[in-house]
């Protein structure tokens, strides 16, 4: 049975250090691909770009930095733990966004409720939809 956790946050887009703005962002998690968590940036004039990226690395992320390659997340202060920072990169163009932490924690929470972290294997339809899973992260990364 396919079910997802789905939240809308507002980021802010850091363009430069002087320029930002406020951006609405879709997070969802579907157990049909139980170990990814995709948010969906909606860039004023520009289509919406999905990022798939490891649900583990968005929850390790929140306190402390993690992340190699195109997806960083991070603490903004690992002491105070309020904001995270999501950097993406593609070649070398990057994007960098800050999110409160709270909403990312709820949903985080949620995608728990759903399927416990280190549960995913167990999930009965899993094997199943493996391959449509990686078929639609490689799909997206192109289109991207």
């Amino acid at each position: 049975m396919r079910e997802s956790v789905q939240a809308e946050v507002m980021m802010s887009f850091l363009v430069s250090e002087e320029l930002s703005f406020r951006i609405p962002v879709e997070l969802r998690y579907d157990t049909c691909d139980p170990y990814a968590v995709r948010l969906t940036f909606h860039l004023p004039g520009d289509a919406p770009v999905t990022w798939a990226f490891g649900r583990e690395l968005l929850v390790d992320g929140v306190g402390r930095p993690c992340g190699e390659g195109d997806v960083r997340v991070s603490p903004v202060d690992p002491d105070a733990l309020g904001e995270v920072l999501i950097r993406l990169q593609v070649g070398s163009d990057q994007a960098l966004f800050r999110s409160s932490t709270a909403p990312l924690v709820a949903f985080l929470d949620r995608t728990d409720k759903l399927v416990p972290l280190g549960q995913e294997g167990a999930l009965a339809d899993f094997d199943a939809h493996l391959d449509d899973a990686l078929d639609r992260i490689l799909a997206e990364q192109g289109a991207g």
